[in-house]
């Protein structure tokens, strides 16, 4: 991972535009690719982002600009983040090595076995291909085919919020470049689903689902609901 903090200007330019004039700022460069910039608050989200693929060239300075450099990230689909840099304060890259994954709760855990035990709960036809099935950026919670023996990528919640949505569209992304797996698709389950990240799922075709943490284990439940 590279850490630069540095005085820049970030234009996106893509399906749509978003500029952030001149400022100190954070930006940090992943193994993967992905770009972010970040502000000292909003916690961990980025001001602005591109998720992988993406590749970052640098290119030199307009003429009769103070900047020292644009930095050019673009993804596959042609949108760019321009990163104009006008002073660098800091410049390091570590090695993290390979991430052991997060450690879910308990619930969480327990979601994942009793729904891959009883994956037609997800749809007529369902079966499971396995559970954790490892990527090279993790596991994916679940991994089946549905009745008509598509591949769907299954990420598991316990509260479903917007990260877990940006989570499940990079696995999405990877697993699609494997020929003996696409086309695959997405399913996005937990016990509550907060209505931004419903909102970012269906706009990138991922399929919601609400689980009921009683009806898997096999007690009685008032309502199971799909979305």
């Amino acid at each position: 991972m590279r850490l630069v903090i540095a005085e820049c200007q970030v234009d996106y330019v893509g399906r749509l535009t978003a500029h952030l004039p001149m400022a100190r700022r954070l930006l940090l460069i992943k193994s993967d690719g992905s770009v972010s910039v970040h502000a000292d608050d909003r916690a961990y989200k980025p001001l602005n982002w591109m998720s992988p693929p993406c590749w970052l060239t640098e290119e030199p300075a307009p003429d009769g600009s103070d900047a020292q450099a644009v930095w050019v990230v673009e993804n596959k689909a042609g949108e760019q983040l321009r990163i104009t840099v006008n002073a660098i304060e800091h410049d390091s890259s570590h090695e993290l090595g390979i991430d052991p994954g997060l450690v879910k709760d308990g619930v969480e855990a327990h979601l994942q076995e009793l729904l891959a035990e009883h994956v037609q709960t997800l749809g007529d036809g369902y079966t499971l291909i396995r559970r954790e099935y490892m990527t090279a950026i993790g596991p994916v919670d679940i991994l089946c085919r549905d009745g008509d023996g598509q591949t769907v990528a299954v990420e598991i919640k316990r509260r479903g919020e917007i990260d877990g949505v940006e989570q499940l569209t990079r696995y999405l992304e990877l697993l699609n470049r494997d020929a003996t797996l696409a086309p695959v698709s997405g399913i996005f389950a937990a016990q509550q689903i907060k209505p931004q990240a419903k909102t970012l799922a269906t706009d990138r075709g991922i399929r919601c689902v609400t689980l009921d943490y009683d009806r898997l284990r096999g007690t009685e439940s008032t309502e199971f609901r799909l979305f």
